[in-house]
């Protein structure tokens, strides 16, 4: 079958149709695609938190900007799989491992992060990490280890990137996605709105993820959420108009990806929740707390549910489960890398 390349003029007519339209629209493609009244639920850890030396404007992680976040340094293996129990628990079928991390270095530290994979991967569960820029030789040790899905978000247009992070170029991040498309584990990457950007740069940030071959199989979609001591911490919140319109066009240009309703939805009520499953959303992050920023208590998100009739996803329904490899039986040697990533010259202004 012929591959569909996305064009910015085509994306942008599909975003501004009239809104009930677009919902109407997005919603078939969501039927044709997945089951409607299933809901896949993802917990996230922060196995590394605070300390990073990137200057992401958005983020109260960076070191740089003054921010009340409690750091802390790598977590135990013990200390990880105890949480992820208490995820799967309560309902998650995934659990994604967040380390503020510029990219990943081979050393202890990565070394009892692929632990950790191998761990909740035998709980049954999927595991996603999120851990900056990677090679290709980690990739394959993760992938090893059972790791079903990587995060990489591409954050928004290639022509906005820059005024939000100036410590590494839009083009790491593809090459870390595309590091990442040379083992079997599954790309995770979306973007965030609200961050000052123009409707030309959610129509790009789409393109850029509709016409990668294949697509993402998970697509977060987060809304800014303001930190006070970082650049961005006077943005407006976005209106639920704008993320159900995101969503929605996200389910129509990526119609198999599942579309993930991430951080802002403190900012959504369960009456705007509900308009962005029906636009297509079919997928959330579960727990009191995203890393840094707050989310809707998981008691909640079950109430919501059983009002919706919505049942949760199980692991491994999109895609199979993959043999974990013990580090004794390894056949990928870690190479010892911590290679130099991009450092464009352009600063983003510090708070």
């Amino acid at each position: 079958m012929e591959r569909k390349m996305w064009t910015d003029t085509e994306i942008s007519e599909i975003y501004n149709l009239p809104f009930l339209e677009l919902i109407h629209k997005a919603s078939l493609v969501h039927r044709e695609h997945h089951d409607p009244n299933k809901v896949q639920v993802s917990s996230l850890i922060s196995i590394k938190t605070g300390g990073c030396p990137e200057d992401c404007g958005y983020c109260p992680q960076a070191a740089r900007y003054h921010t009340d976040i409690e750091k802390n340094d790598l977590m135990s293996v013990s200390q990880v799989k105890a949480q992820a129990l208490r995820a799967k628990s309560t309902g998650s079928s995934r659990v994604c491992l967040g380390a503020a991390w510029r990219n990943v270095k081979d050393g202890k530290d990565f070394d009892d992060v692929i632990e950790m994979v191998r761990e909740i991967t035998k709980l049954d569960m999927e595991v996603c990490c999120t851990l900056g820029m990677l090679t290709e030789t980690q990739a394959k040790r993760l992938e090893e280890a059972g790791l079903y899905a990587y995060n990489h978000n591409i954050d928004s247009s290639e022509e906005y990137y820059q005024e939000v992070i100036s410590t590494r170029a839009f083009d790491d991040r593809i090459k870390t996605i595309d590091n990442v498309r040379k083992t079997s584990i599954t790309v995770c990457s979306g973007g965030i709105i609200g961050m000052g950007e123009e409707e030309k740069d959610r129509i790009g940030m789409l393109k850029v993820l509709a016409n990668m071959y294949p697509q993402p199989e998970s697509v977060p979609i987060n809304s800014l959420v303001p930190v006070e001591g970082t650049p961005m911490e006077n943005q407006k919140t976005v209106s639920v108009f704008e993320m159900v319109r995101m969503i929605a066009t996200t389910r129509i240009v990526l119609p198999e990806t599942q579309v993930r309703l991430s951080a802002g939805r403190t900012q959504l009520s369960p009456e705007g929740q509900t308009l962005c499953f029906y636009a297509g959303a079919n997928s959330i992050f579960a727990g009191d707390k995203l890393l840094t920023t707050p989310n809707p208590d998981v008691n909640e998100d079950m109430r919501l549910f059983g009002e919706l009739g919505i049942t949760t996803q199980k692991p491994f329904e999109k895609h199979p489960k993959r043999e974990v490899v013990e580090a004794s039986d390894s056949k990928i040697e870690a190479l010892g890398e911590n290679p130099r990533w991009t450092r464009p010259s352009k600063k983003t202004e510090e708070a």
